[in-house]
């Protein structure tokens, strides 16, 4: 594949989407072009498929610019976790179509391999949910944010409860009387820290 150029980083994306949003189009475009890496990255997904490599680029890439168009920032935290769904959605409406008006396509025919390299059939892509590929990415995403607003947002004791209550840096999950007593305080207290620390944090992410 093609080298493409690096994502934007979450200041840079809320500076060009305010841009895009007041009317440039060379916000859009650096939009775009600063995201065609993660077409690339689900287009793996599908390699092996008998369309070009190149072709399957410019489906997903459709997907992309859609999703730059729809994108609202008040119902999703990145552009990059939305556009994953609609690129993904993209190649997926094209792989059926292609289905649809092609008797020589058979739903047991190989299309590509998945990450373990056994082969996968159109049925396989259209019987199971096309999040695999979008789940990683999103997970990768959202771990980035938790990491990153737990010093920002939260106290110190909210921190440590969220820590020891999830496994957050490598901790072993601990329930909320082990916290009590680590701790040194009650249960109820744990208990309450933690459901404000998570409303804190939820605010930060799109309802799923």
């Amino acid at each position: 594949m093609k080298t493409f150029q690096k994502p934007l980083t979450p200041e840079e994306e809320s500076y060009y989407l305010q841009e895009y949003k007041h009317g440039s189009l060379e916000a859009k475009n650096i939009l775009i072009e600063r995201n065609l890496r993660l077409v690339a990255h689900i287009v793996k997904k599908y390699q092996g498929a008998p369309e070009e490599l190149d072709d399957l680029i410019s489906i997903g890439t459709i997907g992309l610019i859609k999703a730059v168009h729809t994108f609202d920032v008040k119902k999703a935290s990145r552009l990059s976790t939305y556009a994953a769904r609609c690129i993904d959605n993209e190649l997926l409406m094209y792989l059926r179509s292609k289905k649809k008006t092609s008797r020589e396509v058979s739903l047991y025919d190989p299309i590509g391999t998945d990450k373990e390299g056994n082969e996968i059939s159109l049925l396989d892509v259209i019987e199971t949910e096309p999040v695999d590929v979008v789940k990683e990415y999103s997970l990768k995403q959202d771990a980035a944010l938790l990491y990153h607003l737990l010093p920002e947002i939260l106290t110190k004791r909210e921190q440590e409860i969220i820590t020891f209550r999830y496994g957050l840096y490598g901790q072993r999950e601990q329930t909320q009387r082990e916290i009590a007593k680590r701790l040194n305080i009650s249960r109820s207290y744990v208990s309450r820290i933690e459901k404000n620390a998570l409303i804190k944090l939820r605010s930060f992410f799109p309802p799923s």
